[in-house]
Order: C-alpha cells, then sequence, then structure tokens
C-alpha cells in the first residue's frame, strides 16, 4: 500500500514515531507521502524524512494557516521549492469550515501554490473542506496538461468525484468511506477505482473501529478492506490499482 497522506512529523506522534512506522510497515505500507502545514511544520517534516527513508516531504500552506498578510508565507513556499525537490505542492485549498473570514485570501493563496506546482511541473494536494465548488472552479480554470493532482480527504457524491476526474485529477479515500453516517460509502461503486488512492491523514480521522482514536497509517488496511467490499473485489486487487494510481500521481 502507499499512504499518500499522512502528518507524520505532528507532535500526537513524537513519543512513538519508529514504533507506529513499524506497525505501518507490518501492516503492508511501503511508501509515505507527508503534506506539509505551514513554516512550523516544514523542519519537523524534514527531520522525519530524512529518518525515514521511505518518507517523502511535500511543500505548501495548509488554507487554515494562510494569514490575512499571507504573501511572506507563500514566498518561503516558493523559495523551499527552489531549494530541492518536493514530491508535490500540498497541503493547499479552501477551508470553510473553521473560518469564513479570509477567504479571498485562501483562493488567492491557492491560485498563487497552484501555479508553483505548475511551474515545478509537480501535482497538488487539495484540501476542500466544505468549499468543494469555490475548490473545483479554480482548478478548472487553472487546469491544462502541466497540472495533475489529488482531491485529498474526498467526502462528496460519485457526481462530484466525475467532475474531479474529468479534470484528469485522483482522488483521495480515507478513513470517511468506513463511518456508519459519513455518506460516503454509498457513491463508492460509482467512482472509478483507477482514479483511487489511498490515505489516511494520520494522526486525524481513524476509521472505524477505530474511530475516535489517534489515527495511523498501519488503519491504512482497514481503509482498503472496506474499499475492496464496497468494489465486491479482493483487498490484494485492490491495492494492487490504487498503488498503481499513487505511482502515477507522484511520477
Amino acid at each position: 500500500m502507499i499512504e499518500t497522506h499522512a502528518h507524520l512529523y505532528v507532535d500526537k506522534f513524537d513519543e512513538d514515531r519508529q514504533e507506529m512506522m513499524e506497525r505501518a510497515e507490518e501492516a503492508g505500507v511501503k511508501r509515505f507521502y507527508m503534506p506539509n502545514i505551514d513554516h512550523k511544520s516544514i523542519e519537523p517534516m524534514l527531520e522525519v524524512e530524512e529518518k525515514f527513508s521511505n518518507t517523502i516531504a511535500t511543500m505548501g500552506v495548509h488554507p487554515c494557516s494562510v494569514e490575512k498578510h499571507f504573501e511572506k508565507q507563500l514566498y518561503e513556499v516558493e523559495d523551499w521549492l527552489n531549494k530541492r525537490k518536493f514530491a508535490a505542492v500540498g497541503e493547499i485549498g479552501l477551508d470553510y469550515y473553521w473560518d469564513k473570514s479570509l477567504i479571498e485570501q485562501q483562493k488567492e493563496a491557492l491560485r498563487i501554490q497552484v501555479q508553483f506546482a505548475k511551474d515545478h511541473q509537480i501535482p497538488v494536494i487539495l484540501h476542500c473542506r466544505d468549499s468543494f465548488d469555490d475548490t473545483y472552479d479554480i482548478i478548472k480554470k487553472m487546469n491544462d496538461d502541466k497540472l495533475k493532482g489529488v482531491f485529498h480527504c474526498f467526502t462528496g457524491t460519485a457526481e462530484e468525484a466525475q467532475k474531479v476526474i474529468d479534470l484528469g485529477f485522483f482522488i483521495g479515500i480515507g478513513g470517511v468511506v468506513t463511518f456508519k453516517n459519513g455518506g460516503l460509502a454509498e457513491h463508492i461503486p460509482d467512482i472509478d477505482l483507477n482514479r483511487i488512492v489511498l490515505e489516511t491523514d494520520a494522526p486525524y480521522l481513524a476509521p472505524t473501529p477505530k474511530r475516535g482514536k489517534r489515527n495511523e497509517p498501519a488503519f491504512l488496511d482497514l481503509i482498503a478492506q472496506k474499499l475492496a467490499d464496497l468494489k465486491e473485489m479482493s483487498k490484494s486487487d485492490l491495492i494492487e490499482i490504487t498503488s498503481k494510481n499513487a505511482t502515477e500521481l507522484f511520477s
């Protein structure tokens, strides 16, 4: 399995990071992509990447970290992208759940960071909580053959998934698919498996039956099993396809 979205560097893993990584590898997770949050997370993220050879960093500013005067934040992102190779620009996007006072700043930060990805020819990792339509509209306007990416933590409908797929993007499926009233599972049979990648968003959104606990990449196996059940196929076949998708996404 390929874990396409896990914040392995946050302090919730400080006491048992080594053991957590061992559990993930025992569960069959072979590669881990780490989306950045903001300037405070860069150093710990790069330390994890240096310690664990199968972890890979990305670079961006999370929408919840976008400030009123965000230009300095994006200068730092651009500086890092020019200094070394990153797998993607992320985690970027729009979040209308926590705070709607900086929507215009979030939109402009998203546009600028999408352009960074196009300039560096790497994918984007998109966060779109309560903001699918606006995120989709921005990506559609900026989309071209230089842009690809993933709508992370997808919780929408099969129709919305098809809009994402029609852009040439992938869909990140995590623990929400296992939630009894999550609303996502019913749409999975109608979403093209060739555009789905696996993620946990650890340490957040642990899947059932671990819900309410700290999430970790070892639980990717529970998400894979749920998806396989919904697709009426073997878990091994599902893992093979989603891993191929992740490799294509982060090529």
